[in-house]
């Protein structure tokens, strides 16, 4: 599994949306400002982030971005599924994959479901809220 930018990004302006603690749209423009992402990069994002309903966007002056719900609310392992192609280790763990015709005899599958689980079990363990909170050596407070 490798994270890329369009997931990491996407924490990011979560995070940075969870911190504004107010109920106003939040301009794009500020976003991008803020985390030093072009605004063009971050729109196909947020468009994401507005597609599976963790933002809401409002149009006009006074628009903007903000969360529809609170930072607990929302787990690092939900914003990657929805950016990610996939949080599997391996292809075949992939739930648009193909099955594996060497799955039963595979010495190998049992390993990488395991791997799944930890990732997953621990990406949906963390929330926004918790990287807001975490303090300045990197430990997240839970």
């Amino acid at each position: 599994m490798l994270v890329s930018t369009k997931g990491r990004y996407a924490l990011r302006v979560m995070i940075d949306l969870a911190e504004q603690k107010s109920d106003e749209y939040i301009p794009l423009k500020a976003i991008a400002e803020r985390q030093e992402i072009s605004e063009k990069y971050l729109e196909s994002i947020i468009k994401l982030l507005v597609r599976g309903k963790l933002l809401t966007g409002l149009r006009g002056k006074g628009g903007g971005y903000r969360l529809t719900r609170s930072p607990d609310q929302y787990t690092v392992g939900s914003v990657l599924r929805l950016t990610e192609e996939s949080l599997s280790p391996v292809a075949c763990l992939d739930t648009d994959s193909p099955s594996c015709p060497r799955a039963p005899s595979c010495r190998t599958l049992p390993l990488w479901k395991g791997l799944d689980k930890v990732i997953n079990d621990y990406l949906d363990n963390i929330t926004v809220a918790d990287l807001v909170r975490q303090d300045n050596g990197g430990m997240i407070k839970r």
